[in-house]
């Protein structure tokens, strides 16, 4: 057996807002939603599940919906920004354009240690970033995604 760990396999915040969150992952990130279940410590509250076309491990990002919870403050030793991959520097050319037309609040592409990335926030201002790696193409595009396949990456 092979008991080697190679990444995170998911991972898990909240929203307040399902429905606006269910539009910010598939239509303006264009991931897809892989499954909708329930939490299983409060059955009252969704699970969203997004990730690439097969879910495949370390695409997934999913999300409790715990309507009308304070928004988050960030405070020390908590992970307080989330990466999702693209494939190269070009495709972040592309994600300033989208998040112009989309108005989505970004960053312009800057480095952090080896990688070209844009820092950006979801619509209840959690700290993601798309990230250029042009080492790895290990997810597999959505293909009713609203983003060019060229363009993805979870």
């Amino acid at each position: 057996m092979n008991t080697e760990l190679i990444g995170i396999h998911h991972v898990t915040a909240v929203t307040a807002l399902a429905p606006q969150n269910l539009r910010f992952y598939t239509g303006t990130l264009g991931m897809r939603l892989v499954k909708k279940t329930v939490n299983q410590d409060d059955v009252r509250a969704y699970h969203l599940f997004y990730a690439d076309a097969d879910g495949s491990p370390g695409t997934d990002l999913t999300f409790f919906d715990f309507s009308g919870i304070l928004r988050q403050r960030h405070g020390n030793n908590s992970i307080t920004r989330t990466g999702l991959r693209v494939k190269n520097i070009n495709a972040l050319r592309w994600w300033l354009t989208r998040f112009d037309q989309l108005q989505v609040r970004h960053s312009d592409i800057i480095r952090r240690d080896r990688y070209g990335l844009i820092d950006f926030e979801d619509h209840e201002g959690q700290p993601l970033s798309l990230v250029a790696d042009d080492s790895s193409d290990t997810f597999q595009t959505w293909a009713n995604s609203p983003v060019p396949h060229r363009r993805t990456g979870s």
